[in-house]
């Protein structure tokens, strides 16, 4: 007799279409592993924007994510997208959410069992909600990256999908940083390997700014995902910086 595979629900940020046209690191992933289960015969369901691309089913809320379309309101997108899957809890047997901690205040209010992964703690001031639901299933992305007090079952480090960067067999002579320019993300240490090194960098992606209670997000060009946004830096060192 055959058995029938789990259900499972991945919940997607409603930031960027999943799997992301730019930038969107937790689409990303979660586009990632949505279609991997499905490629292993997994039955998944998407929680994402309508826009989104996948071969699992998909149940969207917004017809695009809400840096997508001015138009859509995050707070009302998110807690209209977040509230939808577990208004659907029932007819899963997990739900894996990449939703931070917005979702964790569902969880004690369904009996299917919730995993978080947790993609970062972005301020000292969501932790309260990590706190009250510490006792949930999450998942890091480091071992580096952990909360104390958290019920961590793994660390899972973020894939990749090969096929969007192809073997190239000579190497190039620049450097390059791809990822969200904020400080968080160290790319001043690759500013200062850079000057260090004398050799030109290369940095790619969107720069993060805080405007009211919502962040926006500015991309230095449109190009195709695959062709990462650069801004080309000062091909020279602008500062000599000594060694002992």
């Amino acid at each position: 007799m055959s058995i029938a595979p789990k259900r499972v629900a991945v919940l997607s940020p409603v930031a960027w279409r999943t799997p992301p046209r730019h930038y969107g690191a937790w689409e990303t992933v979660a586009s990632n592993i949505t279609e991997g289960l499905v490629a292993r015969g997994w039955d998944v369901t998407l929680f994402a924007s309508g826009d989104s691309v996948t071969r699992a089913i998909c149940m969207p809320i917004v017809d695009e994510g809400y840096e997508e379309n001015s138009a859509v309101d995050p707070k009302v997108a998110e807690y209209l997208h977040i509230s939808e899957a577990f208004e659907h809890a029932a007819e899963f047997d997990l739900i894996h959410s990449h939703y931070d901690f917005m979702a964790l205040t569902y969880t004690r209010l369904v009996k299917t069992p919730v995993l978080t992964t947790i993609h970062g703690f972005s301020s000292p001031k969501i932790m309260p909600a990590y706190e009250k639901y510490r006792e949930g299933y999450f998942v890091s992305i480091s071992d580096s990256d952990r909360a104390p007090g958290l019920n961590y079952l793994a660390t899972v480090y973020n894939g990749i999908d090969l096929a969007l960067y192809p073997f190239q067999e000579f190497r190039g002579d620049d450097l390059i940083f791809l990822g969200r320019i904020h400080p968080d993300k160290g790319v001043h240490l690759a500013i200062e390997m850079a000057r260090l090194s004398g050799r030109r960098l290369i940095i790619g992606g969107i720069i993060q700014e805080v405007v009211g209670q919502h962040p926006t997000e500015h991309r230095a060009n449109e190009s195709d995902r695959q062709e990462q946004d650069v801004i080309e830096a000062q091909e020279h060192p602008l500062i000599e910086v000594g060694i002992e």
